[in-house]
């Protein structure tokens, strides 16, 4: 649509109202409705915004580290651009007009530590190279029968699940909520959300689904837009549903793997049918970049306490920092098969990242290969776990921020900005957790010590 074509639909719309959100650091939607009126003198210029947004957690705890902002600012407005270009109708509101913003800072200019921001400054440099980028991410996600008020009333603890065992790509439980599994599939695509596919994963009450690929921003886009759109949708089944990386050690945990190719007008330039496993020397380097880099940025991949519990071994997520040609094993998987569909896959990415920040070091680091011709190490055949001669992800989120903090290469890809206000966030995260009593603890140590 064009502009005017949207801003006629909004002021046609019956709702007096419009929905307006930004993405904060941890990758969670925050907005609010705003008038129409408000909406069309905003247009043109910029809407204020509490900086708060990127003063506190998930949990709307206040940082007492940040250099950003926090009590001794003051908790100014932080100004927001709308994307109007990034309009979507949400059916479940019976098509209420909806935008996502981004931050400015009082020049105007990028805020380095705005998500989608650093995003769009990542895919400027793709371009400068040469290359359009292309990407997809698929989620795989728990569903419980349960409310908000019913989790927590249970504290989160024994939690009905959606359906119960075992059931990977089953048809049969697909149908067993076929309400719920329909709704996402037709009312994703209503959102400009279009699915390749959803099935049922391996545990009690999973989904997975992958978004169809699109250009870097819109898949960053749909894929933080996604999330939320699910559990709106989860909510009125019903249903509440959870994107944490791993719900139970008992269980596999949740991945949000993501998928990437470079083109150059109109051709895949990862791919050679004259070069082994048809990976041209752009793909191999790319490929480079991303393994040198992780240790540098896992934080943006695997953000969370929680995200370590789901890098073990055995349980579908890799542990080491390897590649290979179709092996689920390893962390970077390549599919080589076709000229259109060669990509690259992330398996280090889990459900619980913030897509602009975890596809931003995707294609950060794999252009890092490409800009410094990095050789690529041997693909790794058979079971990924046990390579030899190859590095393991570092155990826990306070060793992978303390590396991230001190890394020149993290400040290469991102700037000093943007690496201190997040290394700043995960070390709080860190704290939070340090502090906490854990059922593990009292089931170990209440009665015997």
């Amino acid at each position: 649509m064009s502009t005017q074509e949207i801003i006629n639909y909004v002021k046609n719309h019956p709702a007096q109202r419009v929905k307006v959100a930004i993405v904060d650091i941890d990758g969670v939607l925050r907005g609010k409705y705003i008038s129409k009126e408000k909406f069309i003198a905003a247009k043109e210029s910029e809407l204020g915004f509490c900086d708060v947004i990127f003063g506190w957690d998930m949990a709307d705890q206040a940082y007492d580290n940040s250099s950003y902002t926090g009590w001794q600012s003051g908790y100014p407005d932080a100004k927001i651009k709308l994307v109007l270009n990034s309009f979507r109708k949400i059916p479940w509101e019976k098509d209420l007009p909806f935008f996502l913003g981004e931050f400015i800072d009082a020049a105007g200019n990028p805020l380095p530590i705005c998500p989608r921001q650093l995003l769009k400054k990542t895919i400027a440099e793709a371009a400068s190279l040469g290359f359009e980028a292309n990407f997809s991410q698929e989620f795989e996600w728990f569903n419980f029968a349960e409310t908000s008020q019913s989790f927590a009333e249970k504290q989160g603890k024994n939690l009905t699940p959606l359906t119960p065992g075992m059931f990977g790509y089953s048809i049969l439980k697909s149908s067993e909520r076929n309400d719920f599994f329909s709704a996402l599939f037709d009312q994703l695509k209503l959102f400009d959300i279009p699915l390749e596919g959803i099935h049922t994963e391996t545990g009690p009450g999973v989904y997975e689904a992958a978004i169809t690929y699109s250009d870097t921003l819109t898949a960053a886009d749909n894929a933080c837009l996604f999330k939320t759109a699910v559990k709106e949708i989860a909510y009125k089944h019903g249903i509440l549903a959870s994107f944490m990386a791993k719900i139970s050690e008992n269980l596999p945990g949740c991945s949000g793997h993501v998928h990437q190719s470079l083109w150059n007008n109109g051709n895949n330039i990862f791919y050679d049918a004259n070069q082994p496993n048809n990976m041209s020397e752009i793909m191999k380097q790319y490929i480079s970049g991303q393994l040198y880099c992780l240790p540098h940025i896992l934080p943006m991949v695997a953000p969370t306490i929680n995200s370590y519990k789901r890098l073990v071994e055995g349980a579908w997520a890799p542990t080491t920092i390897t590649w290979g040609v179709d092996n689920r094993t390893v962390a970077l998987r390549a599919l080589t098969g076709g000229n259109q569909s060669c990509r690259l896959e992330s398996r280090v990415v889990g459900s619980d990242t913030n897509p602009y920040l975890a596809i931003a070091a995707c294609l950060a680091s794999g252009l890092y290969g490409i800009k410094h011709k990095l050789s690529l190490q041997p693909a790794t055949k058979g079971n990924g776990y046990k390579a030899e001669n190859c590095k393991h992800f570092p155990k826990n989120l306070d060793v992978a921020t303390e590396a991230m903090k001190n890394s020149s290469v993290a400040k290469e890809l991102f700037g000093e900005i943007f690496v201190t206000h997040f290394t700043e966030t995960r070390e709080w995260e860190v704290r939070q957790f340090a502090k906490v009593v854990t059922d593990w603890e009292t089931k170990r140590y209440f009665e015997i010590i």
